[in-house]
Protein backbone atom coordinates (compact mmCIF):
# COMPACT_ATOMS: atom_id res chain seq x y z
CA UNK A 1 0.00 0.00 0.00
CA UNK A 2 1.55 3.56 -0.82
CA UNK A 3 -0.44 6.38 1.32
CA UNK A 4 -0.57 9.45 -0.40
CA UNK A 5 -2.58 12.43 -0.07
CA UNK A 6 -4.87 12.79 -2.77
CA UNK A 7 -6.88 15.99 -3.49
CA UNK A 8 -6.60 16.97 0.36
CA UNK A 9 -7.76 13.58 1.31
CA UNK A 10 -5.52 10.43 2.92
CA UNK A 11 -5.34 7.84 0.40
CA UNK A 12 -3.98 4.50 0.40
CA UNK A 13 -3.18 2.55 -3.13
CA UNK A 14 -2.74 -1.07 -3.53
CA UNK A 15 -0.30 -0.44 -6.70
CA UNK A 16 3.08 -1.35 -7.20
CA UNK A 17 5.08 1.64 -6.61
CA UNK A 18 6.53 1.63 -10.64
CA UNK A 19 3.21 2.45 -11.65
CA UNK A 20 3.08 5.58 -13.86
CA UNK A 21 1.13 7.78 -11.35
CA UNK A 22 -1.40 8.88 -14.30
CA UNK A 23 -2.24 5.42 -14.73
CA UNK A 24 -2.72 4.79 -11.15
CA UNK A 25 -5.11 8.08 -10.80
CA UNK A 26 -7.42 7.15 -14.64
CA UNK A 27 -7.53 3.52 -14.07
CA UNK A 28 -7.21 2.95 -10.10
CA UNK A 29 -9.22 5.93 -8.65
CA UNK A 30 -11.29 6.81 -11.58
CA UNK A 31 -9.84 10.29 -11.69
CA UNK A 32 -10.05 10.88 -15.41
CA UNK A 33 -9.23 15.08 -16.03
CA UNK A 34 -5.38 14.28 -16.10
CA UNK A 35 -4.86 12.99 -19.38
CA UNK A 36 -2.35 10.94 -21.62
CA UNK A 37 -1.24 12.58 -24.41
CA UNK A 38 2.79 11.37 -24.61
CA UNK A 39 3.80 9.25 -21.90
CA UNK A 40 7.19 10.81 -22.09
CA UNK A 41 6.32 13.84 -20.71
CA UNK A 42 6.67 15.71 -23.17
CA UNK A 43 3.44 17.40 -24.10
CA UNK A 44 1.76 18.36 -20.38
CA UNK A 45 -1.41 17.02 -20.95
CA UNK A 46 -0.60 14.54 -17.72
CA UNK A 47 0.49 17.58 -15.43
CA UNK A 48 -0.88 17.31 -11.85
CA UNK A 49 0.62 19.14 -8.90
CA UNK A 50 2.79 16.74 -6.29
CA UNK A 51 3.51 19.37 -3.47
CA UNK A 52 2.18 21.93 -5.10
CA UNK A 53 4.94 21.60 -8.02
CA UNK A 54 3.87 20.97 -11.68
CA UNK A 55 4.67 17.55 -12.41
CA UNK A 56 4.44 15.10 -15.06
CA UNK A 57 2.33 12.02 -14.07
CA UNK A 58 3.14 10.11 -17.22
CA UNK A 59 6.71 9.54 -16.26
CA UNK A 60 6.58 9.55 -12.00
CA UNK A 61 6.27 6.59 -10.53
CA UNK A 62 3.88 6.10 -7.94
CA UNK A 63 6.68 5.20 -5.41
CA UNK A 64 7.85 9.38 -6.31
CA UNK A 65 4.45 10.14 -4.42
CA UNK A 66 4.67 8.25 -1.51
CA UNK A 67 3.51 10.66 1.47
CA UNK A 68 3.64 13.42 -0.57
CA UNK A 69 0.53 15.72 -1.32
CA UNK A 70 -1.29 14.71 -5.45
CA UNK A 71 -3.27 17.81 -6.56
CA UNK A 72 -5.29 16.66 -10.00
CA UNK A 73 -7.16 18.94 -11.64
CA UNK A 74 -10.41 17.39 -9.74
CA UNK A 75 -8.68 18.88 -6.45
CA UNK A 76 -7.79 22.11 -7.71
CA UNK A 77 -9.46 24.56 -5.56
CA UNK A 78 -8.99 28.31 -4.14
CA UNK A 79 -9.42 31.48 -5.43
CA UNK A 80 -6.44 31.07 -8.02
CA UNK A 81 -8.21 28.16 -9.53
CA UNK A 82 -11.47 29.88 -9.50
CA UNK A 83 -9.63 32.77 -11.42
CA UNK A 84 -7.92 30.44 -14.01
CA UNK A 85 -11.77 28.69 -14.48
CA UNK A 86 -13.28 31.84 -15.22
CA UNK A 87 -10.91 33.40 -17.56
CA UNK A 88 -10.68 30.04 -19.73
CA UNK A 89 -14.32 30.47 -20.06
CA UNK A 90 -14.96 34.03 -20.54
CA UNK A 91 -12.44 33.98 -23.19
CA UNK A 92 -13.57 30.38 -24.50
CA UNK A 93 -9.72 29.36 -24.75
CA UNK A 94 -11.27 25.40 -25.26
CA UNK A 95 -11.50 24.36 -28.83
CA UNK A 96 -10.51 20.15 -28.33
CA UNK A 97 -10.08 20.49 -24.55
CA UNK A 98 -7.49 17.54 -24.38
CA UNK A 99 -4.40 19.56 -23.38
CA UNK A 100 -6.63 22.06 -21.17
CA UNK A 101 -6.67 19.82 -17.39
CA UNK A 102 -2.59 20.39 -17.74
CA UNK A 103 -2.41 23.95 -19.06
CA UNK A 104 -4.81 25.21 -16.00
CA UNK A 105 -2.51 22.84 -13.26
CA UNK A 106 0.25 24.70 -15.05
CA UNK A 107 -1.05 28.24 -15.20
CA UNK A 108 -2.26 27.90 -11.40
CA UNK A 109 1.47 27.22 -10.39
CA UNK A 110 2.73 29.94 -12.39
CA UNK A 111 -0.15 32.63 -10.95
CA UNK A 112 0.77 31.22 -7.65
CA UNK A 113 4.78 31.99 -8.02
CA UNK A 114 3.97 35.31 -10.35
CA UNK A 115 0.96 36.81 -9.26
CA UNK A 116 0.71 39.54 -12.33
CA UNK A 117 3.42 37.26 -14.99
CA UNK A 118 4.75 39.16 -18.26
CA UNK A 119 4.10 37.43 -21.36
CA UNK A 120 7.65 36.12 -21.58
CA UNK A 121 7.27 34.24 -17.82
CA UNK A 122 3.86 32.84 -19.49
CA UNK A 123 5.65 31.64 -22.42
CA UNK A 124 8.32 30.27 -20.57
CA UNK A 125 6.07 28.57 -17.75
CA UNK A 126 3.44 27.28 -20.38
CA UNK A 127 5.97 26.41 -22.96
CA UNK A 128 6.13 22.49 -22.25
CA UNK A 129 2.33 22.24 -22.79
CA UNK A 130 1.07 21.60 -26.29
CA UNK A 131 -1.77 22.29 -27.39
CA UNK A 132 -2.97 20.68 -30.71
CA UNK A 133 -5.59 23.16 -31.46
CA UNK A 134 -3.06 26.28 -30.71
CA UNK A 135 -4.98 28.06 -28.37
CA UNK A 136 -1.75 29.52 -27.40
CA UNK A 137 -2.90 33.13 -27.65
CA UNK A 138 -6.39 32.51 -25.70
CA UNK A 139 -4.33 31.05 -22.78
CA UNK A 140 -2.06 33.89 -22.13
CA UNK A 141 -5.11 36.54 -22.69
CA UNK A 142 -6.90 33.75 -19.98
CA UNK A 143 -4.07 34.21 -18.22
CA UNK A 144 -3.25 37.80 -17.79
CA UNK A 145 -7.39 37.85 -16.81
CA UNK A 146 -7.14 35.13 -14.19
CA UNK A 147 -3.89 37.24 -12.55
CA UNK A 148 -6.61 40.30 -12.49
CA UNK A 149 -9.62 38.77 -11.09
CA UNK A 150 -7.59 37.66 -7.89
CA UNK A 151 -6.07 40.27 -7.11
Amino acid sequence: MTPIQLNGQPTQVDVEPDAPLLWVLRAELQLTGTKFGCGMALCGACTVHLDGVPTRSCVTPLGSAAGKSVTTIEGLQGPVADALRAAWTALDVVQCGYCQSGQIMQAHALLTVHPQPTDEQIDEAMSGIICRCGTYPRVRAAIHQAAGRKA
